[in-house]
């Protein structure tokens, strides 16, 4: 994974081979204009980001066009190739511009960016109630098949995307106040093949099996009715930080996640750690006893409190307790007072930095369930094995079917939802039983069945730098898929 930097001298470096790989893939590009001309009038004002060499922004025949560009390359050979257009050389999580469009154009750029939700915020400055944000992207399906091409030399060298469906794109545009109009997919055959090409194109995306093998994925939107972030209400919250033997995250748990809403307080639920995590958080609740406020719970009863015997659990001190770190949550959300839970995994590789982007999503009604995301962001080496990633991508889409809401990853630790709905879900948790050691699928089962409306957050997934992993993939996987049968026939094998 490349960093902006290095992707910016990349592309200034292809920039003068762009023509020869445009003509190379001329049937792809041509199919790519004439969607895209179908969802843009001529002769409105129009903004491209990510306009590369400009011919897209000059094929749709703008009454006034700008096109913007991280490349000082690729803006050059456009401003020389298209002098009736703008060009100029920007970031798309920083624009400058300083005036709104009627049309804001992202023709395969998502995958590029290093923060999308940033990019999509600053759409704002382009936009008002009648703009239109016009976005096309690859559909992952296709992965193997374009890195194949690029090996083989029929492709232009790129890094590897952020993997986004239609519906991430969706949500990411939803908690950043836009709806979406309509969305497609399109062009199944990206190649020229004389008289079957455009005959299969032409009617693949009005087939329901063969529209979602597409290459090209289309969003229209607007910005929804605007709620000003000033009036988000002051709300609680209460984090959540389950930990067992990670005394070297504790004080950095502590500083770094930041003040939210009214108020925001620290619970660290404990279960019998025994290399010095107690000791460290009640270090931490003496050092910021006047400015944070901090507080721990055992999960289960230490020496000091009814444990006389000073009796422990027999499990290994790197794996997670019998008793599951749902079990944490639950003790976590009981001692809360908050009024917005918030569950942070104590191995930090979810950074707590994140948690606003979290709080903003919920108080500002965007969702009534906030799920984290690992699988959109390209990942540090080791920060998620291949087979947990498979794992993941395998049952974020049998539970995207059992729950009838899109879900991409089951797993990330990181959820929040409101006290009052946790209460609910308790309440109700006799329908599916008291059948999960991670907590994740009790309460995405729990919100599914309440009809609270679920959002996806994307998070960068980091390294853990402390501590071991709990999770055991074979016994846990065999765990996940006995809670899959269960929520098919609480869900789906109802009549």
């Amino acid at each position: 994974m490349k960093s902006k930097e290095q992707k910016i001298a990349h592309y200034d470096s292809i920039a003068h081979e762009r023509d020869g790989w445009r003509s190379r893939n001329s049937y792809y590009y041509k199919k790519l204009e004439g969607l895209l001309a179908s969802l843009v009038p001529q002769g409105k004002k129009i903004i491209e980001i990510g306009c590369g060499t400009g011919e897209l922004l000059a094929a749709l025949k703008p009454s006034s066009g700008v096109g913007l560009d991280f490349s000082k390359s690729m803006i050059e050979i456009a401003h020389n190739r298209f002098p009736s257009l703008r060009f100029s050389c920007q970031d798309a999580e920083n624009i400058l511009e300083n005036e709104t469009f009627e049309y804001v154009i992202m023709s395969d750029l998502v995958g590029e960016l290093t923060d999308v939700w940033v990019s999509f915020q600053e759409l704002h400055k382009l936009t008002d109630a009648s703009s239109r944000v016009v976005i096309t992207y690859y559909n992952y399906l296709w992965e193997p098949v374009l890195r194949l091409a690029e090996k083989l030399g029929f492709r232009m060298p790129q890094d590897y995307q952020n993997w986004l469906s239609l519906d991430d794109i969706e949500h990411v545009l939803n908690l950043n106040d836009f709806e979406v109009i309509k969305k497609g997919c399109h062009t199944l055959i990206p190649v020229h093949i004389p008289l079957i090409s455009n005959f299969v194109n032409k009617f693949a995306s009005l087939v329901p099996v063969l529209k979602n093998l597409c290459l090209i994925q289309y969003i229209v939107a607007k910005q929804a009715p605007f709620i000003s972030r000033d009036n988000i209400p002051n709300l609680k919250v209460s984090v959540i930080i389950p930990c067992r033997n990670e005394m070297g995250n504790i004080e950095s748990a502590v500083e770094r996640v930041p003040m939210m809403g009214a108020a925001t307080e620290l619970i660290f639920v404990d279960g019998e750690s025994s290399d010095g995590t107690v000791e460290k958080i009640e270090e931490m609740i003496l050092k910021y006893n006047n400015t944070k406020d901090i507080r721990l719970i055992h999960q289960t009863a230490p020496v000091s409190e009814g444990n006389p015997s000073g009796e422990h659990s027999l499990t290994p001190p790197n794996k997670m307790l019998k008793l599951g770190k749902g079990d944490a949550v639950r003790k976590g959300f009981e001692a809360a007072t908050g009024d917005i839970l918030m569950i942070l995994d104590s191995d930090l590789t979810v950074p707590p930095e994140d948690l606003p982007k979290f709080y903003d999503a919920i108080a500002s009604g965007k969702g009534e369930f906030i799920n984290g995301t690992r699988l959109v962001y390209q990942m540090e080496k080791q920060a998620m094995r291949t087979l947990n990633l498979f794992g993941n991508m395998f049952f974020s889409k049998v539970f995207t079917w059992l729950l009838d809401q899109p879900i991409k990853d089951t797993l990330c630790g990181t959820k929040v939802l409101f006290k009052r709905d946790y209460e609910n879900i308790k309440a109700n948790r006799n329908y599916f039983g008291d059948f999960d050691p991670f907590g994740d699928f009790d309460l995405l089962f729990g919100a599914a069945k309440q009809n609270l409306k679920i959002v996806e957050v994307p998070i960068r997934y980091r390294m853990r730098t402390y501590g071991d992993i709990k999770i055991e993939r074979f016994k846990h996987g065999l765990i996940l898929l006995k809670m899959s049968l269960i929520g098919l026939r609480k869900l789906k094998l109802i009549s």
